[in-house]
């Protein structure tokens, strides 16, 4: 599965961001805590150029909060500050704006010693589609100020949303890179729901999920399709989740694409659990898990 997306849009977002981020103070990097590096756009690093940053692990209530905490741990040695939140409830994000005072300290304090008026520290938040930015904006605002929607790259313009007196943020549209030239990048992705489905393959993108929760998750699929013993091979399952779920063609065969469908509508709701996609000992194996064959 080759998926290559890269709309003028999002060319445009980078330049805008390379823009203005002169007027900011601490850069927010909004992630999945489903899948913190995949969901990262690589060219963060040199597009933000030093300033101060907060990692935020949106949607953790539906990641494996064990994992999660690998993932903060992975950061921090890094030297990056993490923290997990739920855009959508507001869980975490009552600790935000103390956090990015914290990380602008350094530039409230030289412009205390020039006696220059106080102001409020700049926020850039940068994300890539359907992470959730929109909804952490209306949140962190108390008022619908950002469209939201459960489609990726609904945010097109940019805008400066007001938090009281002493935060400003600075809201982009997403950025994804022009290819994935690491086709797992891609499979996560499309699980997590961060790429339109009109672009992929869903029986693809289900093998690979199925793959990934037999070896991780096995009891979470026994469970949620009554299974009293997982099926040997990944298709097998998908062949017992199209059973179970009525997804048949003409003379009674499996439709695999409808059954790869309401499998990935039940991943990506949480009707499966809590479900990381990715670990950080996933990056390093030199086949990782749920790889399909046609790849190799």
């Amino acid at each position: 599965m080759t998926i290559q997306w890269f709309p003028g849009h999002m060319a445009k977002a980078r330049r805008q961001v390379t823009e203005k981020l002169k007027q900011i103070d601490v850069v927010i990097e909004l992630l999945d805590a489903r899948l913190p590096l995949s969901s990262r756009n690589p060219m963060i690093d040199e597009i933000i150029s030093g300033k101060p940053r907060l990692i935020l692990l949106n949607k953790a209530d539906l990641a494996d909060s064990q994992v999660t905490d690998e993932w903060i741990s992975y950061f921090r040695e890094q030297g990056i500050r993490t923290l997990p939140i739920d855009a959508l409830s507001g869980k975490g994000v009552g600790k935000l704006p103390e956090m990015c005072r914290e990380l602008a300290g350094e530039m409230l304090a030289k412009r205390a010693e020039k006696g220059m008026q106080a102001r409020a520290v700049r926020i850039m938040i940068l994300g890539i589609p359907n992470v959730g930015k929109s909804s952490l904006i209306n949140r962190l605002a108390k008022r619908s100020v950002a469209q939201t929607g459960d489609r990726p790259a609904v945010t097109k313009a940019q805008q400066w949303v007001k938090m009281g007196d002493t935060l400003e943020l600075l809201d982009t549209p997403g950025i994804l890179w022009p290819k994935f030239e690491d086709q797992m990048v891609g499979l996560r992705l499309a699980a997590s729901g961060a790429i339109k489905d009109e672009l992929i393959d869903f029986t693809d993108v289900a093998l690979f999920a199925i793959s990934y929760m037999m070896h991780y998750y096995p009891e979470r699929l026994q469970e949620r399709f009554k299974l009293q013993t997982l099926p040997s091979d990944r298709v097998e399952m998908l062949e017992e989740i199209g059973k179970k779920r009525g997804c048949l063609a003409s003379r009674g065969e499996i439709d695999y694409d409808k059954a790869a469908e309401l499998f990935l509508r039940d991943l990506r709701s949480g009707k499966l659990g809590p479900v990381s996609l990715e670990r950080p000992a996933d990056w390093e194996m030199e086949e990782p898990i749920g790889k399909p064959p046609s790849l190799s």
